[in-house]
């Protein structure tokens, strides 16, 4: 994880949600956006607010982890 800011504009990056995302109130969901150095996580209810900011290999490791079945 980066903890300075992105120097990338977040209003240009092409956010999207997980195709999972059909409860029953569509905004509980993370956003995700990707450029060539990091990846952008944000709240879907709250686009302005704190984001993460993952190198894409930490990302590619989290979601990996999040997919094995435990």
């Amino acid at each position: 994880m980066t903890l300075k800011p992105s120097a990338v504009n977040v209003s240009e990056l092409e956010w999207t949600k997980s195709s999972y995302s059909d409860s029953s109130n569509g905004h509980d969901c993370l956003e995700v956006a990707a450029t060539s150095s990091t990846i952008h996580i944000r709240d879907s209810k709250n686009p302005d607010g704190p984001q993460l900011h993952l190198r894409p290999a930490a990302w590619a490791d989290f979601v990996a982890y999040a997919a094995t079945e435990r």
